[in-house]
């Protein structure tokens, strides 16, 4: 309740200014008592996952320079860092992410502790996919409920040391130069004592590892999928932004797949497109190939058909005749 409140309530006329003062010192002693655990994390239990977002543009495909999302993943026992800046924070982005975060962890850690990222889940219920990803995994996404810091301080803080110690004195080109720069730097953060635990994360990884869950044998269908039916521009939109495809699938069904680096589009199996995914919203990627061969068809339609002559047209003749019960004029 605002101190002006309270005192219109309390029929205060005397200064205002001293009728705060004393207000904010008091409500402190009034508030209620939110105690903070003494968390530990037992080998190969869980890892805690975050986006964490720099402070610093990066220059995109079309010129544009905008903030990106970097997706944090911590093995909670070992302190051991992986992350990598992603293009959104899509559902599809997220567990792209997500997969190739814990291949470099060598195994799965049995629980992924997120808060409500909208990607993931909110309100207890997880987004689509997102359950199909954890059970071929055999893991179990945790979301926390709100005003829970505690259960997420790991990777938090680890945010904030890619601020301090990671951001100063660097510049990027390009979201691919921020990732190999960013995975230079966690090779040697990961070698650094953490004051917490007396301990080195890349000497605990393994022992963490060891306590995890294997990685699953089959590969994960993860990442954009779609299936469309190709128009005459010949070209599809993934995330905002336009696809060229082999003009020969004009007309035809196509399914259309992306990951974090590439966008495939495939007909009965086969490769009609295959381009590197832009960042940058609103592009239109066009394979110079494909332009050559939608000249060639656009010139192919516009010439005039020949005329049927010959035998065909003795044939036709003949086909009609039978059909009104006409002899002999073939």
């Amino acid at each position: 309740m605002p101190a002006t409140v309270i005192a219109e309530r309390l029929e205060w006329s005397g200064s205002i200014t001293w009728f705060r003062e004393n207000v904010r010192r008091l409500r402190p002693e009034h508030r209620p008592v939110d105690p903070a655990d003494r968390l530990s994390w037992a080998a190969g239990d869980a890892a805690q996952c975050d986006l964490w977002f720099p402070p610093r543009k990066i220059p995109l495909e079309d010129g544009t320079a905008v903030l990106l999302p970097v997706l944090v993943i911590v093995a909670a026992h070992s302190r051991f860092v992986t992350a990598r800046m992603i293009p959104t924070r899509k559902t599809e982005d997220l567990l792209l992410g997500s997969w190739e975060l814990i291949q470099q962890l060598g195994a799965v850690p049995r629980r992924l502790i997120w808060d409500n990222e909208p990607g993931i889940g909110q309100k207890g219920r997880l987004a689509q996919g997102v359950a199909a990803f954890a059970g071929t995994l055999a893991a179990k996404v945790v979301q926390l409920r709100p005003f829970d810091p505690e259960s997420k301080g790991i990777v938090e803080r680890r945010n904030g040391w890619f601020e301090t110690s990671f951001m100063p004195g660097r510049a990027f080109a390009s979201p691919a130069d921020f990732n190999a720069q960013l995975a230079d730097w966690l090779e040697n953060a990961n070698g650094r004592v953490v004051r917490t635990i007396k301990a080195r994360p890349v000497d605990l990884i393994e022992h963490d590892r060891s306590r995890m869950l294997p990685l699953p044998p089959i590969p994960l269908q993860l990442g954009w999928r779609e299936r469309v039916r190709l128009g005459r521009d010949y070209y599809v939109r993934l995330d905002a932004s336009d696809y060229s495809v082999d003009p020969q699938a004009i007309g035809r069904i196509v399914d259309v797949t992306a990951d974090l680096d590439r966008v495939r589009v495939r007909m009965d199996g086969r490769v009609v497109a295959d381009h590197a995914r832009v960042w940058a919203r609103g592009s239109i990627v066009t394979d110079p190939a494909h332009v050559e061969t939608a000249r060639r068809l656009r010139q192919q339609f516009q010439q005039p058909r020949p005329a049927v002559v010959g035998d065909d047209l003795t044939r036709d003749l003949a086909d009609y005749d039978r059909a009104f019960g006409i002899e002999g004029v073939a």
